[in-house]
């Protein structure tokens, strides 16, 4: 008997530590040296890097939203000239967890969304602003159209994740466009969807396939591209300098959970003829994770989005020059 009671305490002992994420790791005493940053409301920190014209002076202020794994540095082509031309204002800044901005202990579409908004007041950007957000980054988007859409001067969607859980979108075309990804990344969104206090462990285990291959769901532009402006050990190391849980685990979690919303049941800000602004959505034709199809019922539901197709773009376009520029000029039109 005292065998089979140490056996089930060892046991659910390896199971518990298995399990529990660990804490965040600390960030440098001298963070505020590294990165300013401003205090929130509830306590946390928010890094941020600003670039451009000065607040006072620019026509378009752009907040943009960096992806899965990336930070505030993402790296992208921003020109003297195009600032210049457009007077604008661009506001980068770590989401929670990510870089020197604290990790949010219960992360959701709705924090994401109101840290945006507490941010842009903290640094007294105005009134209104634009926001860009790229793949998995889109999703606070999503919540600025829904909770503060006051706060928008335009907002863009650049080749943004698709939530297989939505619940309006057809249940038919979620699922072709699940299946067209590796297995090993269904099982985790899944994972991340049902079971989000099993995630941990899931991309920590050996047993199952957990993770894709990037050559799966890239294009051979798309992985060069990835190699220049996003997986050089610095980035990483830098964006994920808390740990990958609060970071890319929590993103998924919360890109991939159940949001409260539904894309399709979302309002036209700007249906006043005295409230100007503009929704776009960036469609790259060979992008291999995100479903043309999808985005395009979406669009059509809601017709206020203007759709740009980019027939030679793959999941990384944000980082191509022309690309990035024309998605700015449509953000400042």
């Amino acid at each position: 008997m005292l065998f089979l009671l140490v056996a089930v305490g060892l046991i659910s002992y390896y199971v518990y530590k298995s399990i529990t994420p660990p804490p965040p790791i600390p960030l440098p005493e001298n963070v505020s040296e590294i990165s300013p940053r401003i205090k929130l409301n509830d306590g946390r920190h928010l890094a941020y890097k600003e670039v451009g014209v000065p607040k006072d002076k620019a026509k378009n202020k752009i907040i943009i939203l960096h992806g899965n794994g990336n930070s505030k540095d993402v790296d992208l082509y921003i020109t003297q000239e195009m600032i210049e031309e457009f007077k604008i204002y661009f506001l980068f800044f770590d989401r929670a967890g990510y870089g020197e901005s604290d990790p949010h202990p219960s992360r959701t579409l709705k924090s994401d969304t109101y840290d945006i908004e507490e941010i842009a007041d903290k640094l007294q950007i105005g009134p209104k602003f634009h926001v860009v957000g790229m793949s998995l980054g889109a999703y606070p988007v999503y919540g600025c159209l829904k909770y503060i859409p006051h706060r928008l001067s335009g907002a863009s969607l650049v080749v943004p994740l698709v939530n297989f859980w939505w619940s309006r979108v057809p249940r038919n075309l979620l699922n072709a466009a699940m299946k067209k990804l590796p297995f090993g990344f269904q099982m985790t969104l899944g994972v991340a969807h049902y079971f989000p206090w099993l995630l941990y462990w899931w991309m920590t285990q050996k047993w199952f396939p957990n993770s894709r291959n990037p050559k799966d769901t890239m294009t051979e532009r798309d992985i060069e591209l990835a190699e220049k402006h996003t997986q050089h050990s610095y980035i990483k190391e830098s964006a994920l300098r808390q740990g990958e849980y609060v970071s890319t685990q929590r993103d998924i979690i919360v890109g991939y959970g159940s949001w409260g919303l539904d894309p399709t049941e979302l309002s036209n800000p700007f249906s006043d003829s005295s409230n100007k602004g503009s929704v776009h959505m960036w469609c790259a034709l060979q992008d291999k994770q995100i479903s043309r199809h999808v985005l395009l019922y979406i669009c059509d539901k809601l017709p206020w989005i203007k759709l740009h197709e980019v027939p030679d773009g793959g999941h990384y376009i944000i980082h191509e020059k022309r690309h990035f520029q024309a998605i700015i000029k449509a953000a400042c039109s």
